[in-house]
This record gives C-alpha cells, sequence and structure tokens, in this order.
C-alpha cells in the first residue's frame, strides 16, 4: 500500500485555529451564495496573505495493491499537514465527513476541517483516525 505521509512543522492546535479564523475572515466579506469555487479562491487568498503555504485542487493518488485506482482533488491544503473541504450546500450531510475522512485515509494527513459556506455556515474537525465525539471545532 502506498501511502503519503505528511508531517506538520508548526504546532496543529495553532494551525487549525488560525485557519478557523481565516475561514471566519472569509465568510465576514462573503455571505451565502456564492460558488463553493469563489469561496475556495477567497479562503487560499486569505491563508496566503495570513502567511500560509497553501495547495489548492493538489490531485491525490488513491491505490489499492500498490496499483493505483483513482485520484481525487483536495480543495485546500494547507502546510501539508491539513485538508480542508469546502461546501456551499444548505446543509453539510453524512457523505461530505465520509469525503474527509477518505481523503484524509488517501494521504495519511490527520486532520481536516469541512467547511459549509452555505446557508447554514458550519465548520467540523475530522480525524484520520477514530476518535469519539471530536468532530466539532
Amino acid at each position: 500500500m502506498r501511502e503519503f505521509l505528511y508531517f506538520c512543522a508548526m504546532d496543529t492546535e495553532k494551525l487549525i485555529k488560525a485557519v478557523v479564523q481565516c475561514i471566519y475572515n472569509v465568510r465576514g466579506v462573503l455571505m451565502p451564495g456564492y460558488l463553493e469555487t469563489v469561496y475556495k479562491r477567497a479562503l487560499a487568498v486569505e491563508l496566503e496573505n495570513n502567511g500560509f503555504k497553501t495547495e489548492t485542487e493538489k490531485a491525490i493518488h488513491v491505490f489499492y495493491h500498490g496499483v493505483e485506482v483513482g485520484f481525487f482533488r483536495a480543495d485546500l491544503i494547507v502546510e501539508d499537514c491539513l485538508i480542508v473541504e469546502l461546501k456551499s450546500v444548505e446543509v453539510l450531510t453524512k457523505a461530505h465527513e465520509v469525503q474527509l475522512v477518505n481523503y484524509l485515509t488517501a494521504t495519511g494527513i490527520e486532520n481536516g476541517l469541512l467547511v459549509n459556506f452555505g446557508e447554514k455556515f458550519a465548520i467540523k474537525r475530522k480525524f484520520r483516525t477514530y476518535r469519539p465525539h471530536a468532530s466539532r471545532t
């Protein structure tokens, strides 16, 4: 099994707190109604303006018994150790959470944030390894 292992050079909790603040900054300017791509670009600008290394639409390859069987594109990867998956939907569903956890599993990245910029604004923290009652930021 080929697995990406990412190492977070900065304190993960401080990073997540700073990224959440950037998310709130974007939400304060861009209210509901825009496409997901608008929020993604705005958040990338906000993160980069705050000094964070940010990759958008990074291809992540999925392997099965050493054979590539597919790939996906992560919305944002911050500092090589946090995946931020953005939505602009009425409400987040369990399928959105599962999608992020699958991204975390495929990359080996431990932490992720699922963000809904839709009418019911929400931020959920997800982990690659199971942690009971730890999905809220």
